[in-house]
């Protein structure tokens, strides 16, 4: 049987595809953090209402992100901020990990406010370029 939210889990990705298509490198870094703040936030939502099989696949797709997002670094022609950015994914992907044993809210919110200020830095990369 069709199930309502199948039709909107299509919707977004198609709308996903479309934006992604025509995206420049940046927009893309900056759809990649938003899709990982939303996962972090479906993962705290699971872990407050003990669904931890839901919460280990939320993690899961945030460490799979995470890996997208340190793929993507060019590690030659980054220097410093590559190499930075490298260590901070890494980071983040441990205190993840960890949480998904601990159910630590507090880590994770850690892990939130690390990666929001981070986006705000490529959100200011992707506007000055724009301008």
């Amino acid at each position: 049987m069709f199930e309502p939210q199948e039709g909107y889990d299509a919707y977004q990705f198609a709308a996903t595809q479309a934006k992604a298509a025509s995206a420049d490198p940046h927009q893309l870094v900056l759809m990649l953090m938003d899709g990982l703040l939303d996962e972090i936030a479906r993962a705290e939502g699971h872990i407050l209402v003990r669904q931890y099989e839901r919460k280990g696949q939320s993690i899961n797709k945030c460490l799979q992100i995470l890996g997208g997002l340190d793929s993507a670094l060019d590690m030659e022609q980054g220097g410093d901020l590559a190499a930075n950015l490298r260590r901070l994914y890494d980071w983040c992907g441990q205190q993840l990990f960890a949480v998904s044993v601990s159910q630590d809210l507090e880590a994770l919110q850690r892990v939130r406010d690390t990666l929001s200020e981070l986006r705000v830095g490529w959100q200011a990369m992707a506007d000055h370029r724009a301008a």
